[in-house]
């Protein structure tokens, strides 16, 4: 993988890296990641405040229900946070893995502001009513066409930089950047298209199973991976562990995870041959897990001492014990015997914000504060506020997945037992409110980290004064790949 401030061979030397970026591109799209950062998991504090006072938003207005501003928090987190954080940092790693610039580069920039437009007016439009009821895929058609059109074009504009890379060998980041984006772009034609208008009844059902598991295992995660695989090694100055890992990863995740989305409906009219399907592939999904984790934790062989000072790589590093413990999760309550207790409870949410927060939007934070200094060509402002910045989102993450696992388990054995759904929910208040205070916890440390970026952008670093550095260059006395 080709860095600023490594020695260049092959066809890469002499090529100057950083004059193939838009660097336009690069900062409007994180620009928008930064304000998604800010806005959509506060939501999500918001309505969680709900399950502990639920009238301190009002009785009057249906547009502040839970119903109402859950969609908003859920599509907000995949497709504003993670999603703009993603394509702004693809637009910084393609024309680096493949040394050559991506077509069409200024594209990028009209590309973010279409994308987020398009999803501010599909939030503002969820409380008023506009919804097609498929979690993850309620968002109107007016925003869904551009979306997709944003999707397929730069799908197109990545495909044809890669098909043009100086090197012929294709680095792990580039299989998963191409698996995501052509996976995506034939989903979106399914949840945008055809799921809300052509499809009902159980069909419904067990294709909206598929599609959501799409987003989260065809879109997020591989995604995800991309961002990863890119960044650890650069940011701990190691080569990646394994490259035949890696390739396990990627087709054990390109096998398995299409079958996966139903798990969530056993014990329905669901066909059982289906649902075992779906068990089977779930408990196989351990495969790609353990390979990338293992793959992961390789790389940083050797650089442990410096990991505290690493802030990109305490950031990936972190995300993937949450992603060890998340999957765990995921595949264990597929199985019917788990799914008893689990189904319905806070069990699942846990799951499901240990994995697409804690995990995926935990990583493209760390590709964000590699990056955003590279951007400006200085170092970031204050190391101290960055390392506040992840403790905070670590503890709250920690802290969330614990306490609605924990309260989910209690729950669904007492449903088990026989107790009223009454009498089994005001147990679960102190688990809530803990619940709250873990996502305030969060809340800080990402508000912390979009500061801390926007006074790099506008300040000098408040350390070491050290000469400004030109866009894409490491800073002093920090490790290249």
């Amino acid at each position: 993988m080709a860095e600023t401030g490594t020695v260049l061979r092959g066809k890469f030397s002499g090529v100057d890296l950083d004059a193939l970026v838009e660097w336009q591109a690069v900062r409007t799209w994180l620009y928008w990641g930064m304000f998604w950062l800010m806005v959509t998991p506060s939501i999500g504090v918001a309505i969680s405040g709900l399950f502990t006072f639920p009238d301190y938003l009002g009785t009057e207005n249906i547009e502040l229900t839970f119903g109402r501003l859950r969609p908003v928090h859920v599509n907000g987190v995949i497709f504003g946070a993670f999603s703009a954080l993603f394509f702004g940092e693809c637009y910084y790693l393609v024309p680096r893995l493949c040394g050559v610039e991506v077509p069409w580069a200024r594209l990028g920039a009209p590309l973010a502001w279409l994308w987020n437009l398009a999803l501010a007016a599909a939030l503002i439009s969820l409380p008023l009513g506009e919804n097609h009821g498929l979690e993850a895929g309620e968002l109107p058609l007016f925003a869904e066409i551009p979306l997709f059109i944003v999707v397929a074009t730069t799908t197109l504009q990545f495909l044809m930089a890669i098909a043009r890379r100086l090197e012929p060998p294709l680095y792990v980041a580039l299989w998963y950047l191409i698996g995501a984006f052509i996976w995506t772009t034939m989903n979106l034609i399914l949840g945008s298209f055809i799921l809300p208008y052509t499809i009902n009844g159980i069909n419904s059902a067990a294709f909206h199973g598929l599609y959501i598991h799409y987003i989260v295992g065809l879109w997020i995660t591989p995604a995800g991976y991309v961002l990863i695989y890119y960044f650890l090694p650069i940011s701990a100055g190691n080569p990646l562990f394994s490259h035949k890992l890696s390739l396990v990863g990627f087709w054990s995740l390109a096998l398995f995870y299409p079958f996966v989305g139903i798990h969530h409906y056993l014990f329905s009219p669901i066909a059982d041959w289906a649902e075992t399907i779906a068990i089977t592939t779930s408990m196989l999904l351990i495969i790609p897990v353990w390979t990338v984790l293992v793959n992961f934790f390789g790389t940083m062989m050797g650089k442990w001492h410096e990991f505290g000072r690493n802030l990109p790589a305490k950031f990936l590093i972190m995300g993937s014990i949450m992603y060890l413990i998340g999957c765990f999760q995921g595949s264990t309550e597929a199985l019917r015997s788990i799914q008893q207790p689990t189904h319905f409870t806070d069990f699942v949410i846990s799951h499901s914000h240990l994995t697409v927060f804690g995990t995926f939007v935990v990583w493209a934070m760390g590709g964000l504060i590699y990056v955003w200094p590279r951007v400006w060509g200085r170092e970031l402002w204050s190391f101290r506020m960055g390392n506040w910045s992840f403790w905070l989102i670590t503890v709250g993450i920690s802290t969330m997945g614990l306490v609605l696992t924990a309260g989910g388990l209690q729950q669904g054995f007492q449903w088990m037992a026989g107790a009223e759904w009454l009498d089994t929910v005001v147990p679960m208040k102190p688990y809530w409110f803990v619940r709250t205070l873990s996502g305030i916890s969060m809340d800080v440390g990402m508000s912390l980290l979009v500061v801390n970026l926007m006074l790099t952008t506008l300040l000098e670093p408040a350390t070491e004064k050290r000469p400004a550095l030109r866009p894409g260059a490491e800073p002093a006395g920090e490790p290249a790949e």
